[in-house]
């Protein structure tokens, strides 16, 4: 392509924040850094949390491409890529002037902006940034933005939809089902064919029948109900799920529903279940800083600190055990595992860096997990390990995350067919009909 038809986009430092590889997510087309964004940079390159490791790991990388170039007429970015460039400060137009008083970060991105594409006529010149105000403000001022889209997932019906329903089936085959556990996949015929650990009901005139595809045998496998450590599955979809959540070829779950529709409980239930297969039982969970305020402010030691952010997940432990009469095997099974810490539950970044093998590892609140640090979790799997991430795709507290950008969504669509993972969208509300209409109508 000629140089002259490629386009320029300016980067924001939240992009490098959310992916540090972004600049060379661009195809062809050329890449602006302006300096304001290194600065911004700096601030974050210390510290634990997945912001911080973003932030470091572009400054080694911008320092392995460092030459005189990145200031003058750009630096390729290799074979079939566009050229990367380091704009300097620019003065404020009179329009931003009048429009934006303030002289902060932002502003400044703006006004290289605006010089860049004032100086680059004929050519696209776009910000890419996930700040939603930020874009306002530069198509305010003529110039296009863009949100980061290399990563967002297209297709969200998956995440809407609720049980997948087979009509018109005869009941002979339904009975051979019941009889025989599993049907061959010719005898059913679908227009798209099924993927791996596709979940069905089957409904004939007068049954139905609740029904796996094993892609690896070719065939239709019968669900049953099954109780998790005293937890009933209570629909299609909690009989699905735990299905998934007891299948040992399964090591990889994807679990979205709305608020109190059991995504959490029924995997912590099904990890309890399976206390002997695994040597150790961990739930973590994000912590997402209220009012954009880190849990520094909250008194107390570490502990007690991320206490606030972790009690979810304690009061469904607290929901198994009432299952439970005090004295029981199973109560008694759970008090001693949180002892000889088999039974784990911690913020997600002291998990970190560590090699997680033959464990059950539960994470809550995923949507709020960028696709770059599910990854990350991912490749901590170590042997005999199985994981689980659970999420709300309407409930997002990271303010540069959507439903179409969040590492759960983009999880549950990179991962699906593979035979060693299943999703499962829980839809009913269980919790109880305030809850329900609440999530419905609220």
């Amino acid at each position: 392509m000629a140089r002259n038809k490629a386009k320029i986009y300016i980067i924001d430092t939240n992009v490098i924040l959310h992916d540090h590889q972004c600049i060379f997510k661009f195809d062809e087309h050329d890449v602006v850094l302006p300096i304001t964004v290194l600065e911004e940079l700096d601030k974050f390159k210390r510290g634990s949390d997945q912001l911080n490791f973003q932030a470091r790991e572009f400054v080694r990388l911008l320092d392995d491409l460092v030459k005189d170039d990145l200031f003058n007429g750009g630096l390729s970015l290799g074979p079939d890529k566009g050229k990367l460039k380091i704009e300097t400060g620019k003065p404020f137009s009179d329009k931003l002037k009048v429009s934006f008083k303030e002289d902060i970060a932002d502003h400044r991105i703006l006004s290289i902006a605006e010089y860049v594409r004032d100086n680059n006529a004929g050519r696209k010149v776009a910000l890419i940034t996930k700040d939603i105000n930020l874009r306002m403000k530069a198509k305010s001022l003529g110039i296009d933005s863009e949100d980061y889209k290399n990563d967002k997932v297209t297709n969200l019906e998956m995440f809407d939809r609720g049980v997948n329903i087979k009509d018109n089936c005869e009941d002979a085959l339904i009975a051979a089902l019941y009889e025989n556990k599993f049907l061959d996949a010719g005898a059913v015929s679908f227009e798209e064919p099924p993927k791996a650990n596709d979940y069905f009901i089957f409904k004939g005139p007068n049954t139905s029948a609740l029904v796996r595809f094993n892609n690896e045998a070719v065939r239709y496998e019968r669900v049953d109900k099954v109780n998790a450590y005293g937890i009933k599955p209570r629909n299609a979809e909690q009989t699905f799920l735990l299905n998934a959540l007891f299948n040992p070829d399964i090591q990889l779950v994807a679990v979205t529903g709305k608020a109190g529709t059991g995504k959490t409980l029924l995997a912590l239930a099904a990890a309890l279940a399976q206390h002997n297969i695994y040597q150790q039982i961990m739930l973590a969970r994000p912590i997402v800083a209220l009012s954009n305020r880190d849990i520094g402010f909250l008194p107390g030691d570490a502990d007690e600190k991320i206490r606030p952010y972790m009690q979810p997940l304690f009061d469904n432990l607290t929901v198994i055990k009432h299952c439970h009469n005090p004295r029981s095997v199973e109560s008694t099974r759970i008090e001693e595992m949180e002892k000889e810490e088999r039974l784990v539950i911690a913020a997600l970044a002291y998990i970190r860096g560590r090699s997680l093998s033959n464990t059950y590892f539960i994470i809550d609140e995923a949507q709020n997990l960028t696709p770059h640090e599910i990854k990350t979790i991912i490749t901590r799997a170590g042997e005999g390990t199985k994981m689980i991430f659970t999420g709300d795709l309407h409930q997002i507290d990271s303010p540069y995350l959507d439903q179409q950008s969040n590492g759960l969504a983009y999880l549950s669509d990179r991962m699906k067919g593979q035979n060693i993972f299943a999703h499962v969208n829980l839809v009913k509300g269980e919790r109880s009909y305030l809850a329900e209409l609440a999530s419905d109508l609220l």
